[in-house]
């Protein structure tokens, strides 16, 4: 072996570029002997495999070959490492070159333009923030920025934005992170992100329910869609459905009934779930050949929605198995209504979606009755009694202690036939206690029917109920508001919690609301709030340290207030040049 001049310790260390090595060099060029250069290979390996195996066990146990007679052998632990520095290079420097990997084709054009510079700074504030570790203990006075990371998405995908190049890993790795995201984010992405998600393993949840080339074909192109929807994968149909569907419910029917005999049970219960999307009487006889089918998950689907569609047969149906079992008792002193609850679920109920066997702490007849009335078109409970309206229907008093039963029946059927007049009803006055309500006492019932109302009337009442209530059973009613919360709901929320800061409460009580205000509050509602984030004056009656966290909590607010007015400032479009005359 050659005797090396210079060595460094540091090269020897490192170890050799895993390779196979060349064959020996001559002047002229590499020698081309296929056999010479392989046994030089061999030897090489085995030289390096001796070499580690000295190194792992120890000189003194396992001195290295050609070394232990030598000169060298006065100092075996440098001899090794000055031999491996030499192997080192030599096997570098015979490295033969691979074979080149072939070059991804370039990323598409997006033609959506780019993002205001301020939005864009603002975008890569917002993904950090997104991975930094929250401090422990109390959160400070410090906007949350991963939660105003969607409500930016949103305002950045409405004006048309896209993402700049260098956004888009952060901006994917945030959507891989939260479900909730992705819809946004890879609007915002784009077709680039798509691109780019297919070259990393860990992105390729944004490939799912799209085309094999990154988007789904438009409904308008009967080919592309109908080679999606025979050879696609199951996330891919399922897309490919609602988007069809959303543009053309009727071809979206057509495309489901063409393969409907052949899919999985699972399959067509996901499939069926994609017709509530633009629901018509047009839908009914495919629906009702459903409800054969063979899978009672998918029956049971057919039947919710058939009952959706108040002229469908089904409808009639059970609004004429629900006469028999509701009505008015004709021998009462006062108008009252009579339940007589069905004695029996037999196969033609079965057939039409109801379930004969009740969950654990139900009766039988209680459960086939709201099976029942929930089923049935509400319109028909108006000839029924008499020609009253919904608040006269309400308002009677139900015998037999039925009323809870009665009514909570009544409230299903409202949303799903997405009545307001009769969600009107069964929410009554939002200044009567919620136990004593006229329909339901049930906060998620209530926040269900107020999905049914207009916006700007849910937004009314719920603030009426904040007023009457407070704000300790109104957390499930405010999810359903539009946001920004309009007024009178942000002023009443304001109210409220002032109220509550007032009387010396935790503000963590109300930590949820907070959360909600942060982020569903109007931006110019900073300034009512910056008289609240002074310190409050602590009485001996009021909690300790109260008054500290309130005042944390409203600073935060009113941060994180103008902080999505200046989100909203930098990715609103500067206004167009003035049209001038027409060029001569």
């Amino acid at each position: 072996m050659d005797t090396p001049t210079t060595t460094s310790t540091a090269t020897a260390a490192s170890g050799p570029t895993p390779a196979s090595a060349a064959g020996p060099v001559s002047a002229s060029g590499p020698v081309s002997d296929s056999a010479s250069a392989s046994a030089s290979d061999e030897a090489a390996a085995r030289r390096w495999e001796e070499l580690v195996s000295s190194a792992l066990l120890g000189t003194d146990r396992r001195p290295p070959t050609g070394l232990a007679g030598s000169a060298a052998a006065r100092d075996l632990p440098g001899a090794l490492l000055d031999a491996a520095a030499v192997q080192t290079v030599r096997r570098r420097a015979g490295l033969r070159p691979g074979p080149a990997a072939a070059l991804p084709e370039p990323a598409p054009e997006d033609p959506r333009p780019p993002l205001p510079e301020a939005a864009r700074l603002r975008l890569d504030q917002l993904l950090a923030g997104r991975a930094a570790p929250s401090p422990a203990g109390r959160r400070g006075a410090a906007p949350d920025l991963a939660e105003l990371l969607p409500q930016w998405l949103g305002l950045a995908n409405r004006h048309g934005y896209r993402a700049s190049p260098s956004a888009l890993p952060a901006l994917l790795d945030a959507a891989r992170a939260r479900t909730d995201l992705r819809p946004q984010a890879l609007r915002l992405a784009g077709p680039r992100g798509l691109w780019l998600a297919r070259l990393n393993p860990e992105w390729r949840f944004a490939l799912r329910g799209t085309g094999a080339g990154g988007g789904l074909p438009s409904p308008k192109d009967p080919e592309g869609v109908r080679a999606l929807w025979d050879e696609g994968l199951f996330a891919e149909r399922v897309a490919l459905l609602a988007a069809v569907r959303t543009e053309d419910p009727a071809a979206g029917l057509a495309l489901l009934a063409s393969t409907w005999s052949a899919e999985r049970a699972e399959d067509r219960l996901m499939f069926l779930d994609s017709l509530r999307a633009g629901l018509s009487d047009a839908d009914e006889e495919f629906l009702e050949e459903a409800l054969g089918d063979r899978s009672r998950n998918v029956r049971a689907t057919a039947a919710e929605l058939l009952s959706a569609l108040p002229a469908s047969a089904l409808a009639g149906r059970m609004a004429r198995r629900a006469a028999t079992c509701v009505g008015l008792d004709r021998t009462a002193p006062e108008p009252t209504i009579a339940v007589e609850a069905p004695h029996e679920c037999d196969a033609a109920m079965q057939r039409d979606g109801m379930v004969a066997t009740p969950p654990a702490g139900r009766g039988e007849r209680s459960w086939w009755l709201g099976q029942l009335v929930e089923a049935a078109p509400l319109a028909s409970w108006t000839a029924r009694f008499g020609g009253r309206g919904p608040e006269e229907i309400v308002a009677l008093p139900v015998a037999d202690d039925w009323q809870g039963e009665l009514h909570a029946a009544w409230c299903r059927a409202a949303v799903r036939q997405r009545d307001p007049a009769w969600s009107r009803a069964l929410l009554g006055s939002p200044a009567v206690p919620p136990a004593t309500g006229p329909g339901t006492s049930s906060l998620a019932e209530r926040a269900q029917l107020l999905s049914t109302l207009p916006l700007e009337e849910r937004a009314r009442w719920v603030a009426s109920f904040i007023a009457a209530h407070g704000l300790s059973e109104a957390f499930q009613l405010l999810g359903v508001c539009a946001v920004p919360w309009a007024e009178p709901l942000g002023a009443a929320v304001i109210d409220a919690l002032d109220i509550a800061r007032e009387a010396g409460s935790y503000p963590w009580s109300f930590s949820g609301v907070m959360g909600l205000a942060e982020r569903c509050l109007a931006p110019e509602a900073a300034r009512q709030l910056d008289s609240l984030t002074a310190r409050p004056d602590e009485a001996e009656d009021r909690s300790p340290g109260a008054g500290d966290y309130w005042s944390e909590a409203f600073q935060r607010l009113v941060s994180t207030l103008r902080l999505r007015a200046a989100m909203r400032a930098e990715l609103t479009p500067p206004p167009g040049p003035a049209a001038g005359p027409p060029a001569p």
